[in-house]
């Protein structure tokens, strides 16, 4: 038995529907600037040589019901809306054409952002950590497993804010596809069970105030309704 200092922290983990067990989280990967409206609105050019990536912590997990907070240190933070999916297996170098037989399941999420300091960390050539990897931000619904999927090429992925809608496209919009995403992280990292990738959010980001109700989803795959508090 190993003697630890403290107890180790539980894993994040996230519920399966229509199973009573929990996925355990390994890793949180973000493609970022993978719909070229969004890049656009950034006032960004999509990279088509290679997708672009940054991280957030398992503990930013947080499933999208209820109340989440308004992230501290930030006067402008925004939504983007995702589809997300979730690892059963992994490797190097995976395939294209067998990437999809690795994924688990799939999600709607949200990857929130503090704005304000990522645009400083632009200006100044810094990394984005402090704006992306925030407590509460990474919101996801539950796993629908792979084989209740419909499609993660297309599908209609949208966001209302105080019922207002914000953000309205679809699947076959993103720049980079989830199989070569899978194809070109596992050129970098080896990929493992556990491993979870938000892919990419479309056009029409924008700031909350405390009291927003924020209602999305992914055709198909998951709907939620929080508010930010």
């Amino acid at each position: 038995m190993t003697d630890y200092l403290f107890e180790p922290t539980a894993p994040a983990t996230i519920p399966i529907i229509g199973s009573d067990k929990l996925y355990p989280v390994n890793r949180i990967f973000c493609v970022g600037r993978n719909y070229e409206a969004h890049a656009a609105e950034m006032g960004a050019v999509v990279d088509r040589e290679a997708p672009f990536y940054f991280t957030k912590s398992p503990t930013t997990l947080v499933m999208a019901e209820g109340e989440i907070a308004y992230a501290p240190r930030t006067e402008n933070y925004h939504y983007e809306m995702e589809l997300v999916f979730a690892l059963k297996s992994g490797g190097t170098n995976i395939a294209e054409a067998d990437a999809l037989t690795h994924i688990y399941g799939c999600a709607a999420g949200l990857d929130m952002t503090r704005r304000d300091l990522q645009n400083k960390a632009k200006e100044n050539r810094k990394p984005w950590d402090t704006a992306k990897d925030v407590d509460e931000s990474a919101v996801i619904t539950p796993l629908r497993q792979m084989s209740e999927v419909p499609s993660v090429a297309s599908g209609r992925i949208h966001l209302s804010q105080n019922g207002t809608v914000k953000q309205d496209a679809d699947l076959s919009e993103m720049v980079w596809s989830v199989p070569e995403i899978i194809a070109d992280l596992s050129t970098m990292y080896t990929l493992q069970q556990g491993d979870v990738i938000y892919m990419g959010t479309p056009a029409g980001v924008g700031a909350v105030s405390r009291g927003d109700v924020l209602a999305g989803g992914v055709d198909g795959i998951g709907d939620f309704e929080l508010k930010i508090v």
